[in-house]
């Protein structure tokens, strides 16, 4: 069928965006840069790196390290704080149309809170992504989303005070026992979608110097979070596991975003058949950044080949075909 007929429409929290297509928090800074190198409203619309209550330095240098097939980062959740945001940035976005999904954190669940509460009746912004997985912090017990009651909280805590039609994600790490736990717990608590999934916890090390690649010491271990095509496979099986188990009940369904490794569109068509109602384009835009924008295009053309009148017809196409044995 002709490409040009497919239909994008993506679900998205209780609503639909025009196309599934976003970039991943931290990839694309707050959009600005990405900007200059392809028409922000022409993705279904852009994730901004996390976002805080209050300016935050970051790790020390060196914060990125290459890996095969995928790159490590230290940023350590760096930024000039919700204020600087919604006064400098969001105004911005807005006036120019851009559909905003927000990425929030904070170091207590009150911080989370008071980023999201801050969000509300802004323009431009059309959903929250909770960040409660970031691996690269100096406290690895900030990361909530290793246990499912502080998961819980955090996400109930976001929805008693945000904007009550404003979708709100939760995104999650793949370093648990059990992911699908985690993600049954968020929607329990009030998670009208999932981002999946964050980097995965990684540490290289240097042979010349001896020493970790990433740096260490007092705000730094040496590890980060490895993102890039390296953890594709886990991120579509994430993706597949907890679609499965919306299909079984063990949760209600929910959409996905699916991210980890995107570079093509036969990726994105991955997580789309895994069960994604949406795809988010990260590492890959360090050396392409007008990848989201080519990355749409792609899968338009892959869905059209495949005879997919619309998105929503692949959307976890492959649990209907069984797994091969």
């Amino acid at each position: 069928m002709d490409a040009t007929e497919v239909d994008l429409t993506a679900p998205f929290g209780n609503g639909t965006l025009p196309n599934p297509v976003t970039t991943a928090s931290g990839c694309a800074g707050y959009g600005r840069e990405l900007a200059k190198f392809l028409p922000l409203t022409e993705l279904g619309s852009i994730t901004t790196k996390t976002i805080m209550p209050y300016p935050r330095a970051g790790r020390p240098t060196p914060r990125m390290a290459e890996t095969p097939s995928g790159m490590l980062n230290s940023i350590g959740l760096q930024g000039s704080g919700i204020e600087h945001f919604v006064e400098q940035e969001l105004p911005w976005l807005a006036e120019r149309g851009v559909r905003v999904l927000v990425s929030v954190a904070g170091e207590r669940v009150e911080e989370f809170a008071e980023t999201a509460q801050a969000l509300r009746g802004r323009p431009g912004v059309v959903g929250i992504e909770a960040n409660i997985s970031c691996p690269n912090v100096a406290n690895r017990g900030l990361v909530f989303a290793c246990n499912p009651a502080t998961s819980y909280d955090v996400i109930a805590a976001i929805r008693e005070v945000s904007d009550p039609g404003l979708p709100l994600y939760a995104k999650l790490t793949p370093d648990v026992t059990s992911i699908t736990e985690i993600a049954a717990a968020c929607v329990r608590a009030g998670a009208d979608g999932l981002s999946m999934i964050n980097t995965l916890l990684g540490m290289a090390i240097d042979t010349t110097t001896l020493r970790p690649s990433l740096a260490a010491g007092e705000l730094g271990d040496g590890t980060g979070g490895l993102s890039g095509p390296a953890i594709r496979p886990v991120a579509v099986r994430c993706v597949y596991q907890v679609h499965a188990a919306m299909r079984a009940g063990v949760m209600p369904m929910v959409p996905i975003l699916g991210m980890g490794g995107i570079r093509t569109g036969l990726d994105a068509l991955e997580f789309v058949l895994a069960g994604a109602s949406g795809v988010a384009v990260g590492t890959t835009v360090f050396n392409d950044p007008s990848a989201p924008l080519r990355v749409l295009g792609e899968l338009r053309q892959a869905l059209a080949e495949r005879g997919f009148a619309a998105l929503t017809d692949a959307i976890g196409y492959v649990h209907h075909q069984g797994v091969q044995t």
